[in-house]
């Protein structure tokens, strides 16, 4: 099956990387390159997953989240390809899934092209539960259920450096037939977050799922800054590449429930496409987030992602309904 047809953010790169072991002095730009070469491969074969199965075979995890094989395969395919930058990873998924399951195992295998002893260790090489310094995080498929419904997810990788996201690299096939964005800190990408100056012509986005953000609070919040317009609601880091994009000015995650804390895999991309574009990023008390403590940004409480240009009012109007 052809590769999809993504409208690149930074160009194709896929290819004349020298990332043997032995040149570990690598640079920024030769990371980046590997990363989006990295997220487009494993959206194609996501995109092929889709494209066979009518619905796609899936595992139930622990926290009854969906996760198919495809979420394995894409996992396995992008640490191959980190693998030679010897950069530990913090992924979402791990082999666990695929130890009692030796039908889904030879799927999986088959997907990522590789044995099952490569598999089975790729995926366990992702389960760095304390990478300090500098490490990637991914989540092979950001929005998993989006994935499922034929709708929209991600695949979304991040290097992270003493807790900030330093690059990015964020494949949405199904966002404008298919979109690829990366972003390194300090370089202005070939795209941009909206010109909108006015909080009341703003275009807010919210997850799909009603668990991952209080929908209610947004309401109140478009309605305190004179937000008219009906939200965009998607899956997935879909909706940073929206406000990286300009397609939105606002994108809240509000917090569900005390003490629940975001995933680092959930943001790392996001966040730096966001900021490269020209936007803020923020946690509701307007705190950078810190992607220093694990596998959660144990520091924060929620996401505030906008455009920039009105981005203190935002927070007011968070704080105001939050009561924070």
């Amino acid at each position: 099956m052809p590769g999809v047809g993504f409208r690149a953010g930074v160009g194709d790169f896929s290819g004349g990387l020298d990332i043997t072991p032995a040149n570990r002095m690598i640079c920024r730009m030769e990371l980046l390159q590997a990363a989006e070469a990295a997220v487009r491969k494993a959206a194609d074969v996501c995109q092929r997953v889709r494209a066979e199965m009518v619905t796609p075979e899936s595992i139930e995890k622990k926290d009854r989240s969906p996760v198919t094989v495809a979420d394995l395969a894409s996992q396995a395919i992008v640490i191959e390809a980190l693998e030679p930058l010897g950069i530990p990873v913090v992924g979402e998924e791990s082999a666990d899934a695929l130890r009692e399951d030796a039908a889904v195992r030879a799927k999986v295998c088959e997907l990522a092209g590789a044995s099952e002893a490569d598999v089975m260790r790729r995926l366990d090489a992702g389960g760095h539960a304390e990478a300090k310094g500098r490490f990637w995080t991914l989540d092979p498929i950001d929005g998993t259920k989006g994935f499922l419904r034929n709708d929209q997810y991600a695949v979304a990788l991040a290097l992270i450096e003493e807790g900030t996201p330093v690059l990015g690299a964020l494949a949405c096939p199904a966002l404008n037939c298919g979109t690829v964005l990366a972003a390194e800190r300090g370089k202005t990408p070939p795209f941009s977050v909206s010109t909108v100056t006015d909080p009341t012509q703003a275009r807010l986005v919210e997850s799909v799922e009603s668990g991952h953000s209080d929908q209610d609070q947004s309401v109140q919040i478009a309605r305190a800054l004179g937000i008219g317009r009906d939200p965009l609601r998607m899956d997935s880091q879909a909706k940073y590449a929206a406000v990286a994009l300009g397609d939105a000015e606002v994108y809240l995650r509000l917090p569900t429930r005390p003490g629940y804390r975001e995933r680092i895999w959930d943001h790392g991309a996001g966040l730096i496409c966001v900021e490269c574009a020209g936007g803020r990023v923020t946690d509701v008390d307007g705190k950078p987030l810190d992607f220093s403590r694990g596998r959660k940004l144990e520091d924060n409480r929620g996401v505030v992602a906008t455009s920039g240009r009105f981005h203190d009012a935002v927070l007011s109007a968070v704080s105001d309904v939050l009561g924070v």
